[in-house]
């Protein structure tokens, strides 16, 4: 292979070394420098996941941080059966069935009530009251925007 490239004239044997160290270099390129790039940009997608993350952690802190300041606690327990009471009967829901269970959740049966006035309660009930929303049924009633819903209630915690 010596004999071979000193047999070539001396331009030659510098388009060589100089295709040499390109080649070199598309070696290194492709070997290391590509592999590692890529790397990079995962790990910055990674970093930009977890800072996503940490923020919604933060806001749910911050959230339950706010309800325990405002009186409203997991640990808390509440007759619900008295807490549903109150809020159907305020919001003008008809209650056609109150029905507790073994677990202490409550089994509640609307029939021909306002659908948003339904969805409101719901609301009032899991993020100003601090109960689950265990299971929910909605089924269309006879007239327009009204409904006929089941919804199963437990406290938080």
């Amino acid at each position: 292979m010596k004999d071979w490239y000193l047999s070539l004239n001396q331009r030659e044997q510098l388009s060589l070394l100089v295709l040499a160290i390109a080649l070199g270099l598309y070696v290194l390129y492709i070997a290391v420098w590509s592999p590692l790039d890529t790397r990079r940009d995962e790990l910055a997608l990674q970093n930009r996941a977890q800072a996503e993350s940490l923020t919604r952690v933060d806001a749910m802190v911050s959230e339950v941080m706010q309800l325990r300041d405002s009186g409203v606690s997991a640990g808390a327990r509440r007759n619900l059966t008295s807490l549903i009471n109150q809020s159907t009967r305020r919001l003008q829901l008809p209650v056609s069935r109150l029905q507790p269970n073994s677990r202490g959740e409550i089994q509640v049966r609307l029939e021909n009530a306002a659908f948003d006035d339904v969805l409101g309660w719901l609301y009032e009930m899991e993020y100003r009251e601090g109960l689950l929303v265990r299971e929910v049924s909605i089924t269309q009633a006879g007239a327009v925007g009204r409904v006929n819903a089941t919804v199963r209630i437990a406290q938080a915690g």
